[in-house]
């Protein structure tokens, strides 16, 4: 009896083991760890640059966005404590930087793993602590490893997490490509039942990605499955060769508008890790 009891109390913690949530489940499934960062470098140091790469420039990421993005450590830097910390900075007086409407008036940073990790299909998440404020927009995302051949949108887009400082309480996960970019991408929003504001809290936001779906999830709650029979009528699945992910805290822009006299700066998104799962 007590043999039998033994085996029933272990085949229950199997189960829960498997089932206990939507993001063990995930883990699960995409089992094989292929890249990892946890951040935990000394305080002050940068990027790892066999993993990252810094871009640079201020002409406004096609968005209108009027942060430059450096490879400073004053913008992107690993905290001490097992973080990263991209810093999104109000330069006063504006610093001799061309933004493409004049002298640059913030910096910030966009980390990119182009040439260095790339992947088709899998689970990409990460856990983030994201800014607040009128203006901002944090993101965790990726892009077709093709972007230089076949161009945007066409290289395909997978937006992991999206917020805007306006909406505190909402994030967006979203994908874009030839025929449903821009503000017709395909995608929804999330917000907790409670109306938590996300930049109190690190949340895990993740995509697993498969030949037939997407699907989005915000701490192990799936909040959209996109599949081809969802994008608009003889438009092509952009989601079938390699993607690399981008990291970034953009400052203004025609989709969030710009910071006003309630938005504080600095403003950080702090990343906790980033790792990508396949089968």
């Amino acid at each position: 009896m007590r043999e039998k009891s033994l085996k029933l109390l272990f085949g229950f913690l199997l189960l829960a083991a498997f089932f206990g949530d939507t993001a063990a489940q995930g883990q699960v499934r995409y089992r094989k760890l292929t890249f990892k960062d946890e951040f935990n470098g000394p305080a002050g140091a940068p990027v790892d640059s066999s993993k990252w790469t810094a871009e640079t420039g201020g002409g406004g990421w096609g968005n209108q966005e009027l942060e430059y993005h450096t490879n400073s450590i004053d913008n992107a830097y690993q905290d001490g404590g097992g973080a990263l910390v991209i810093k999104a900075i109000k330069l006063t007086p504006p610093l001799n930087l061309s933004c493409w409407y004049g002298p640059c008036q913030y910096t910030s940073a966009r980390l990119i793993t182009k040439g260095k990790f790339e992947q088709k299909y899998g689970r990409f998440e990460a856990r983030l602590k994201i800014p607040r404020g009128q203006g901002m927009w944090p993101a965790f995302w990726m892009l077709g490893n093709n972007i230089d051949t076949v161009s945007w949108p066409a290289c395909g887009e997978i937006d992991i997490m999206e917020n805007i400082g306006r909406e505190p309480s909402i994030v967006h996960g979203t994908v874009h490509g030839s025929g449903y970019s821009g503000g017709n991408g395909i995608g929804s929003s999330f917000s907790f039942p409670n109306n938590a504001v996300f930049a109190d809290d690190y949340h895990i936001y993740a995509t697993e990605w498969s030949a037939s779906e997407i699907r989005f999830f915000v701490d192990g709650n799936l909040y959209k499955t996109i599949t081809p029979a969802d994008l608009p009528q003889g438009a092509a699945w952009a989601f079938d060769h390699p993607f690399f992910m981008i990291l970034n805290v953009a400052v203004g822009g025609g989709w969030p508008g710009s910071p006003d006299g309630t938005t504080s700066f600095p403003q950080t998104m702090m990343v906790d890790y980033v790792r990508v799962y396949k089968r």
